[in-house]
């Protein structure tokens, strides 16, 4: 049996756009990465670290090297090891990311900055298979909480493209997980009427700060807000700064959009980006010095 399918948004007709090639996925999700996000919280900020990557004996179940299409993190706590398959994910393909997750040693040694230090002292894992459709049984089995032998759990993204009448380009995902509720640090902290996790309230606090005094300089701003409270890379940089990093790095490691970036007398500063359960304390203890409210939030 086959199923056509057709949407209809806005009054343009949307007609099925499938990727011909996973590498046509692949070089989309890339471009894209936001498409991997899993939820709206510790798995909503991903960051694509490499494509392509080789693992010697990789499938070990085969007895043959292995090939990880993409290796991303998410919000500087997980480390991901994304597989992608044009077609149905299926049972069998759960073999093919625990083999790879059994190699996580082998990505640590070729990548052993890839999540700082000082945010996550110990790694935590994520396999991720990313396909068109997936079968009942393999989503059944997801969203029932997947966890590997070796404790590290397994979502699945369904990934469909459709292309309107007009030229536009629309892509639909669903996810397949059962976060874990135990090993995940999520956080969240009530500020001035809102909750926020650990970036975006130091995002809000320093915004905040600027607001009531507009007359800081930059050197001001990073003496109320001391580089230790972060770490390496400091609360504040400037714009040119902190692009700086995200070229030759190819690593975001600050808040750049428009709307983020936050203007000074003598500068524009992004808020770093980097915060963890190693650092979060320290620059929530220098807040509250400064006479900011800052509770945890319930839930």
């Amino acid at each position: 049996m086959q199923i056509f399918r057709h949407l209809t948004a806005n009054d343009v007709r949307l007609e099925p756009f499938p990727f011909r090639r996973e590498l046509s996925m692949e070089a989309y999700l890339i471009e894209n990465e936001g498409v991997l996000s899993l939820d709206d919280d510790v798995f909503s900020s991903v960051e694509i670290v490499e494509a392509e990557l080789t693992l010697k004996q990789g499938r070990k179940s085969k007895d043959t090297d292995g090939r990880i299409d993409i290796l991303a993190t998410y919000s500087q706590e997980y480390i991901a090891v994304i597989e992608l398959k044009l077609g149905q994910l299926e049972e069998v393909h759960l073999s093919q990311i625990e083999d790879y997750l059994c190699e996580r040693d082998q990505i640590t040694q070729q990548y052993p900055n890839i999540l700082s230090i000082e945010l996550a002292p110990i790694p935590k894992w994520i396999g991720i298979l990313v396909g068109t459709t997936i079968s009942s049984e393999l989503a059944s089995k997801l969203r029932q909480g997947y966890i590997t032998a070796s404790g590290i759990p397994v979502a699945a993204l369904t990934v469909q493209r459709f292309r309107g009448s007009d030229g536009s380009v629309f892509v639909t995902t669903d996810t397949y997980f059962t976060p874990p509720t135990v090993s995940k640090d999520a956080s969240k902290y009530k500020f001035d009427g809102q909750v926020f996790g650990k970036g975006r309230l130091v995002l809000a606090v320093v915004k905040r700060y600027v607001e009531v005094h507009p007359a800081t300089t930059l050197a001001e701003l990073q003496q109320v807000f001391p580089k230790h409270c972060q770490g390496s890379l400091g609360v504040v940089a400037t714009v040119e700064q902190a692009n700086q990093i995200y070229t030759t790095t190819a690593r975001k490691r600050h808040f750049l959009v428009p709307e983020d970036v936050i203007q000074l007398p003598d500068s524009t500063v992004a808020v770093s980006s980097q915060w963890g359960i190693g650092n979060i304390d320290r620059f929530i203890k220098q807040a509250r010095q400064l006479d900011f409210v800052i509770e945890a939030a319930n839930g």
